[in-house]
């Protein structure tokens, strides 16, 4: 007895490895919003062009999703510590780089790198919060930190962008990743432990044509904005980018060991909680991103002012999140997220009708509070629903999908909201032009959460609606599952 208790092995140091995983996450999420409020800086220093300067926010969100599923797969493969520890390494280095950047091309270049280390670290983060936490309430918590650190930190990020590029520089903002990464490579070597390694080969070709599927998709988006429609290379790049994202899902059907694992979308829930995402985070985006340039473009705000002018939407955000867990063992993890979804859509309709002389609390503070209640509300339920009933053996390449989504959600999105802001703009100029292309963007927006709204709905609260009562008739003692779809809930009762 003594022998064997002397072998088992040690209980994890939850604390410290949630912790980590918040911290980690933080700098990931901090890096996509805190170059925001310091564009305009790093158009004049380093001399982009105005269609070139989305890049530097394209370039990370590009390589960050593109890489995304092969850094899941890999945690699986390799062990997750590994690459937890793999990917602080390589983001804390590019983050050096991109705050000593002297061109565009090398911003874009090191941007790019650190997506790709951001790749390696998101899905790392995940997998170990769903292994360390078991599903039930203390999951469900740990969730909530999670997607709260997001939304959080995103807003965050703004206004200390904001706040450093007028003060001191908008590189600080990158290099203060330096302490914090290699404070979190010591962290994790003491704290967290080695996952099991599995053999197994890396789905190379997937990796490949999702990659480059998704860049070009993206390139052809943004290259619209300022070349048409009508132009042979976005035609291009589009038409390759629909054949390669074609192979990729073929390629995945047959692949011993996809890196995204078609299975996953064999439930409702996950599948409408992935697409849901995707059109959430695209929404988000343009939020922010739009809302800057018309804050300093039309508005007339510094950069810190504009920073602390998304405040409304950052303390509201932090709030909401905070009550998640109580409001989901109250209302139901598919009801909050669809409420969350529809008090989104309403802040960004409200926040659409911008115009140049738009008073700042009616017109810009209370609908951002709306949408900071919105993102509070829905990120937490739609990372539980992308990963709900997974096998251990999957939580990589769940989590790889999970960040997949997110990413390919802020970079495509952008791309697409780029694109569509050139609509109806000729014959303006100045500050006309911006108020245009920002109310057009946030028209968009609101439409992408409208259709988030109405995928969720009919995927994830009807069936749930109707799975519950199920469940009461077979006597179960547990609430039911999030997983299992209603037909084998039906076939169990016969």
């Amino acid at each position: 007895m003594s022998a064997q208790f002397e072998t088992a092995p040690a209980p994890p140091h939850k604390a410290a490895i949630l912790a980590i995983i918040l911290v980690s996450y933080v700098m990931i999420v901090l890096d996509t919003s805190v170059v925001l409020t310091g564009l305009p800086q790093i158009h004049r220093d380093l001399g982009f062009t105005d269609t070139g300067l989305a890049w530097v926010q394209s370039a990370y969100t590009l390589t960050f999703g593109g890489f995304l599923l092969l850094g899941g797969r890999a945690g699986d493969i390799l062990g997750r510590r590994l690459m937890l520890i793999a990917g602080l390494v390589l983001f804390t280095m590019a983050s050096l780089a991109i705050g000593a950047a002297p061109s565009p091309a090398w911003m874009i270049g090191a941007r790019a790198v650190q997506g790709i280390g951001a790749a390696i670290l998101a899905p790392s983060t995940l997998a170990h919060l769903q292994t360390t936490f078991p599903e039930g309430p203390e999951r469900t918590r740990a969730i909530s930190y999670y997607s709260a650190v997001a939304g959080v930190a995103a807003s965050v990020g703004l206004v200390l962008g904001g706040l450093l590029a007028e003060w001191i520089s908008w590189r600080v903002g990158f290099f203060i990743n330096l302490p914090i990464g290699i404070a979190m490579i010591i962290a994790a070597r003491r704290y967290v432990g080695e996952s099991e390694r599995r053999s197994g080969a890396f789905d190379i070709i997937g990796a490949l044509t999702s990659t480059v599927g998704v860049s070009g998709l993206v390139y052809g988006f943004i290259r619209s904005a300022s070349a048409g429609w009508g132009d042979g290379i976005t035609i291009a790049a589009i038409g390759g980018a629909l054949v390669l994202l074609a192979l990729f899902i073929v390629n995945e059907r047959y692949a011993k060991q996809p890196i995204m694992p078609l299975r996953l979308f064999a439930s409702r829930e996950r599948a409408a909680a992935y697409v849901a995402r995707i059109l959430f985070l695209g929404a988000m985006i343009g939020f922010f991103f739009f809302t800057t340039q018309y804050l300093q473009g039309v508005a007339g705000y510094g950069p810190s002012m504009t920073g602390i002018a998304f405040l409304p939407a950052t303390l509201v955000n932090f709030v909401v999140a905070m009550a998640v867990p109580q409001l989901a063992r109250r209302f139901g993890n598919g009801r909050l997220l669809a409420s969350g979804l529809a008090c989104g859509l309403l802040g960004m309709a409200w926040l659409s009708r911008l115009s140049v002389d738009a008073d700042y609390l009616t017109g810009i503070a209370l609908p951002m509070i709306l949408i900071g209640a919105g993102q509070g509300l829905a990120l937490s339920p739609l990372t539980s629903s992308g990963i709900a009933g997974v096998a251990r053996e999957d939580a990589g390449a769940a989590s790889g999908v999970v960040n997949v989504a997110h990413q390919t959600g802020n970079s495509l999105g952008l791309a697409v909201l780029v694109a569509v802001a050139q609509i109806g703009a000729s014959g303006l100029d100045g500050r006309l032009l911006l108020a245009h292309r920002v109310a057009t963007s946030l028209t968009a927006g609101a439409i992408m959460l409208g259709l988030a709204c109405l995928l969720v709905f009919a995927l994830i609260v009807r069936r749930h609606a109707i799975a519950a009562p199920v469940e009461i008739v077979e006597g179960a003692q547990s609430p039911p599952q999030a997983d299992p779809e209603p037909r084998a809930c039906a076939t169990r009762v016969a």
